[in-house]
């Protein structure tokens, strides 16, 4: 029997068992896939003893992504930009890596809201986190002509724009409101709106109505943002097919079958999220 895991510190709140034991279920196979908590300065030791602890490869998330990046093999493009890895498997005897955050952000996009990309002259980002990174590698790859990246602090905006270049223009927070004037897309990639954090206060106003909105939060899965955003008319696309979508790489490399994302999947994990609420 296959087994695999997901790592981080803490873990608990983890939904990945939920999703891989649904399609382990799902295609008939035989595995397990489990949670584990460990602290960073276990992390190396964990990582080198994977295969010793008989499993095939595992996922990723915080705080050791980076961590992950530097011990595994990677090839993947991704996770080489982002020096972030959250996907680990093994060919032969060694331990590769990826990163299927960008893929997961896309794809979800991609089924939510068909052609969201066609035309994209400006996105506007908001957070300049982990999270932000891999956004805007997604949406340069998808041709973005320009991204506004507004954060609280300027200077970890700027040094962000600054890797990806001259499409990328770092703003201060409190010009956030003419930055939404000719946005075709906004992203939140803060944790502003998520339970237990504040809520991402903004006037919306502003925005074109053919803007699309995204949150990349999805605890709740309807966050103050989209709230205010569906209220204004404007289309929206949550946070919950990004976990959903980002999981699908990772489960095929280990048990050999490509599972798909579905309405029972989400409605699973949504009433996981609700139950839990």
């Amino acid at each position: 029997m296959k087994r695999a895991f997901v790592v981080g510190y803490p873990i608990s709140h983890s939904r990945s068992p939920l999703i891989h034991g649904f399609w382990l279920k799902e295609l008939g196979i035989q595995g397990s896939y489990e949670r584990i908590a460990v602290e960073p300065a276990a992390f190396d030791t964990f990582v080198r003893t994977l295969a010793e602890q008989g499993f095939v490869g595992g996922n990723v998330t915080v705080p050791h992504k980076e961590a992950a990046f530097r011990l595994a093999s990677v090839d993947d493009p991704v996770a080489r930009d982002l020096e972030a890895v959250n996907t680990l498997w093994f060919e032969g005897s060694q331990l590769k890596g990826m990163n299927t955050d960008v893929a997961g952000f896309l794809a979800n996009l991609d089924q939510e809201a068909p052609g969201w990309s066609a035309g994209m002259k400006q996105a506007v980002v908001l957070g300049a986190g982990g999270a932000s990174r891999a956004i805007l590698y997604g949406l340069l790859q998808r041709g973005a002509e320009r991204i506004l990246l507004i954060n609280r602090t300027l200077e970890r905006a700027e040094a962000l724009a600054r890797h990806f270049g001259t499409k990328v223009t770092a703003l201060a927070w409190d010009q956030v409101e003419t930055a939404l004037e000719e946005a075709d897309l906004l992203v939140n990639t803060t944790s502003l709106g998520m339970k237990g954090q504040p809520p991402l206060d903004l006037d919306l106003s502003r925005l074109p109505k053919s803007t699309l909105v995204t949150d990349i939060v999805y605890v709740p899965l309807e966050t103050p943002l989209l709230a205010a955003a569906r209220q204004l008319g404007l289309a929206t696309v949550d946070g919950l097919g990004m976990l959903l979508h980002q999981a699908v790489p990772g489960f095929e490399r280990w048990f050999g079958a490509r599972p798909e994302v579905t309405p029972r999947l989400r409605a699973l994990v949504l009433a996981d999220i609700e139950a839990k609420a």
